[in-house]
């Protein structure tokens, strides 16, 4: 268990009410053609608050300050990629937007204009330094700060998360329907990158050795990209597509407003 009371809980709270409302779901068979799916919204909001209280447990805080993250129902990425993501058409669980309403009474939450979860924390993350991303999503190791997976808290310097894009932009994800190079996983990313340094010249080389275009490295890359304070335009509330030289940009401090 850590200690700290000056620190905020960021919490991807996506996967949490997804989860919990999933399970408090249950079907009844009318016979002939009917079948209903029910839910029970109390079991599902006790579901979301012992998950809550699970984290705040991890950091032995009594009174902590939490801000809650989902995605918007509108992703930037499909922008880039229509089918990003194609294969999760899924519909929400019942009640999926029942607990995220009564979750705003008792909580903090920001949903940003077309963005996923996942960049809405980064955003927040660097633009507010100190606070801690709870999440178990493998992408916020991209993100510099402190990072709680939900087993353990670590901390992701700069360059490192400047490496994981790299090598996600590379090895893809299944998960999310952006293919990076064929043939190519993470080990074999990081064996490249290793080999000859982590930079976007060892990326596009490597696109290029199976006859894909700089373009189709770059797709891949702002796919990739979980966005930073960097990486968005706060007056016209709009990501700032990545290119090989978005690690070099400041920020300007104008702060994160929630819209």
């Amino acid at each position: 268990m850590e200690r700290n009371t000056l620190m905020k809980l960021l919490i991807d709270a996506d996967y949490v009410v997804y989860k919990c409302c999933a399970s408090a779901e249950s079907e009844i068979d009318w016979g002939k053609d009917v079948i209903v799916v029910t839910s029970k919204f109390s079991e599902a909001y006790a579901c979301v608050k012992r998950e809550i209280n699970k984290v705040i447990t991890h950091f032995m805080w009594d009174t902590p300050e939490i801000i809650l993250f989902f995605s918007d129902s509108i992703n930037f990425r499909k922008s880039i990629q229509a089918s990003y993501k194609g294969h999760r058409n899924r519909k929400k669980p019942c009640g999926y937007k029942r607990v995220i309403a009564a979750l705003k009474n008792e909580y903090e939450v920001i949903i940003m204009p077309t963005l996923e979860a996942d960049d809405a924390l980064g955003i927040y993350a660097t633009a507010n330094p100190g606070n801690v991303i709870c999440s178990p999503d493998k992408d916020m190791k991209q993100i510099p700060g402190k990072v709680f997976d939900m087993k353990e808290t670590v901390n992701v310097e700069e360059e490192a998360g400047n490496n994981w894009h790299l090598i996600q932009t590379l090895a893809g994800d299944s998960t999310d329907g952006y293919s990076g190079v064929p043939g190519i996983g993470v080990k074999r990313a990081v064996a490249l990158f290793e080999d000859t340094g982590y930079n976007w010249k060892t990326c596009v080389k490597a696109f290029a050795d199976k006859d894909l275009s700089e373009d189709i490295a770059l797709e891949n890359a702002r796919l990739a990209r979980i966005l930073r304070c960097t990486d968005y335009d706060f007056i016209n509330r709009r990501p700032i597509l990545w290119t090989a030289d978005a690690n070099n940009r400041t920020y300007d401090g104008a702060g994160f407003q929630n819209p």
